[in-house]
């Protein structure tokens, strides 16, 4: 089993020299560690205890390096909360423990120092401190041990302790995409850039391609290593090494995150739910800049706090938005910091519920704190984190790839959960967007009203066209929502679609009594004309005359004609009712049955339709796009 053991604790209380002891390993590496005798950087080293290999992270107690021993922090299993028994509690011992108990790192225990220093009288002392720092958090009930890295008292006991503590660790949730957080970042001759982390999730091989984020950038793992041995795959909760090709290690930096491949997005917005310590000096207030401490990442940012007076008191919880001056990479639930700008202090932490949130402005306030309550009480279930964030995209929908990045979960723990609310009808599948079904339903509802109100508005028209419908209601709605939308309306029989209009089952236009007349008379026009007819601007004004309609109410009257197929568009110019276009085409088909070639020319033509040139023309041409005939040089042939 692999443990990561974070230190703690304020400097010069032997945090590092207690981390030689347990391994044989100095974790300070710098020139500089070596020359002013403090820790400056974070430190690692190992040891097998048993079954359990323990991971050394050693921080810096220094409160100039609070930010290193953040980046430190993350991903911990246990703290060793280290206190110098000569000197007891002092600021940076109750600053690291916020934090770690802001991180809700799950266990730890308390190392009391320099035992050797000290007598019985002074031990309890310091235990009293502890006991009093401890109090009504997760080192409450924690192994309080004194020790000496000198002349290795006690280091027996913390051995067994921290085995045991080890041997209860819970297994990490492993259900979101593989994420490294990078802590250092350094170039092996013969080898390039090599990056190191806790793996917070996933596993990675050799060979894989992965991203580096924020920047984008796709990267190859060219060897990993745990502890110093070269290993062919690292699992979530190991210190791992990663070799990668494809970039230099000055183009990486602490706070870049490795991730699977297309899966995460960089945000500079975030929600998220916070604990203000009770000792933080001020209000967290809207617009104040703090430094957000995600991951190993430390970005600076303006806080929007989502309540109605613009702050959070001391020792109060609250929800805030978290504006970024850079990008960052987040996934549900994960834990954040915050440190006041100036002086830098530790106020806050708490967790992310929306990684990738957007503004909110004063009258959304209200419903976004709504969201992010439904969101935070769904952030261990992935099943109803999915309806939760299908639910709030609306009637856009969102992408699988969206989906992704919004939760952080793997592909096959989020095929599960869609799977289960498809099964649930929460939501549904419309090509390649995800939507809920209540948000389905409104498009539903929306598209027969408006089909409805068309019909209301436009009497004469048959319907609304596809473009106009799909313009109006589903502009920022996927192509594949709006077809689902049809598709399901024309299913159930709720509306018919005639090539590009759509128009409610069994909706005929209603016609008014002067409607009638016209619609009666523009009929009687075109039968009775036979194929020598109007100009329609002559058919119209002469089918309104003595009535209250004007031609432009007419031409909707004709376009029922056309419509229903009564009157046939031959060119913009000639239309014909279809008993006549019938009646030439028997006369052709009589015709070419008493030739032996089945040819036909324009003189022909003219003598059989009984027209002049003026109609047989764009009679001929019509036929021709109708298969009746073929063209054929300067004759036809009757098909």
């Amino acid at each position: 089993m692999d443990i990561v053991v974070g230190t703690a604790g304020h400097i010069d209380h032997g945090k590092t020299a207690l981390v030689k002891a347990l391994t044989g390993v100095d974790t300070d590496r710098l020139p500089e560690e070596k020359q002013r005798g403090i820790t400056i950087d974070l430190g690692f080293a190992d040891v097998t205890l048993g079954e359990v290999h323990l991971g050394f992270v050693d921080v810096p107690g220094h409160e100039r390096f609070v930010k290193n021993m953040l980046a430190g922090a993350c991903g911990i299993d246990v703290v060793m909360l280290v206190v110098a028994a000569d000197e007891g509690v002092m600021p940076q011992t109750r600053e690291h423990f916020d934090i770690c108990r802001l991180l809700d790192v799950p266990s730890g225990l308390v190392v009391l120092t320099k035992k050797d220093l000290v007598d019985e009288e002074t031990l309890d002392i310091a235990r009293l401190q502890i006991a009093e720092l401890a109090a009504v958090s997760f080192l409450e009930n924690a192994p309080v041990i004194a020790a000496s890295s000198r002349t290795s008292e006690g280091l027996d006991e913390l051995r067994d302790a921290l085995t045991a503590l080890g041997k209860n660790v819970l297994r990490r949730n492993d259900r979101y995409v593989t994420r490294l957080p990078i802590d250092r970042s350094f170039s092996v001759k013969g080898f390039g850039a090599v990056v190191t982390g806790t793996l917070a999730s996933g596993s990675i091989a050799g060979a894989d391609e992965l991203e580096l984020l924020p920047v984008g950038r796709i990267v190859r793992v060219r060897g990993l290593q745990t502890h110093g041995s070269s290993v062919k795959h690292v699992h979530s909760g190991q210190r791992t090494a990663v070799n990668l090709g494809g970039i230099d290690h000055g183009d990486i930096v602490r706070g870049m995150v490795l991730a699977e491949k297309n899966a995460l997005r960089s945000t500079q917005v975030i929600d998220a739910k916070i604990d203000m310590l009770a000792s933080a000096e001020h209000s967290l207030m809207s617009r104040q800049r703090v430094r957000v401490h995600i991951g190993t990442a430390e970005i600076l940012a303006r806080a929007a706090v989502l309540n109605d007076t613009g702050e959070i008191e001391a020792g109060q919880q609250g929800l805030v938005q978290l504006r970024l001056e850079s990008p960052v990479v987040a996934v549900p639930g994960e834990r954040l910091i915050l440190r006041s700008y100036s002086p830098q202090t530790t106020i806050a932490g708490g967790a992310v519920l929306d990684p990738l949130s957007t503004r909110h402005k004063k009258k959304e306030i209200l419903s976004a704190r709504s969201f992010l309550s439904r969101l935070e009480g769904a952030l261990n279930d992935p099943v109803e984190l999915v309806q939760v964030l299908t639910d709030s995209s609306g009637e856009s929908g969102l992408t699988l790839p969206e989906l992704q990045a919004r939760t952080g979960l793997r592909t096959e723990v989020l095929n599960q959960a869609l799977e289960r609310n498809i099964e649930k009808r929460s939501l549904l599948a419309a090509g390649g967007t995800l939507i809920s079904t209540q948000n389905f339903r409104v498009l539903i509802e929306a598209t027969v009203a408006r089909i409805q109100s068309h019909h209301r508005d436009e009497p004469l028209l048959k319907g609304i066209s596809r473009e106009t419908l799909r313009e109006q209601l589903f502009a920022h709605t996927g192509s594949e929502v709006f077809k689902h939308v049809l598709g399901d309306l024309e299913r159930v029989g709720k509306i018919s679609i005639e090539k590009d209009t759509l128009s409610i089952t069994a909706a005929a236009p209603q016609l008014s009594a002067q409607e009638t007349i016209v619609q009666d008379r523009l009929r009687k026009t075109y039968t009775e004309a036979e194929l020598e007819v109007p100009r329609l601007a002559d058919a119209l004004k002469v089918s309104t005359k003595d009535t209250q309609l004007r031609p432009d109410n007419a031409r909707k009257i004709f376009q029922l004609l056309l419509e229903a197929g009564e009157i046939v568009k031959v060119t913009d110019e000639f239309f014909f009712s279809r008993s006549a276009l019938n009646n030439v085409i028997e006369k052709l088909r009589a015709f070419a049955g008493k030739t032996s070639d089945r040819l036909i020319d324009v003189p022909k033509f003219k003598e059989i339709a009984g027209v002049s040139r003026k109609y047989a023309i764009p009679l001929l041409e019509y036929l021709d796009r109708e298969k009746i005939t073929r063209r054929s040089g300067d004759k036809r042939y009757i098909l």
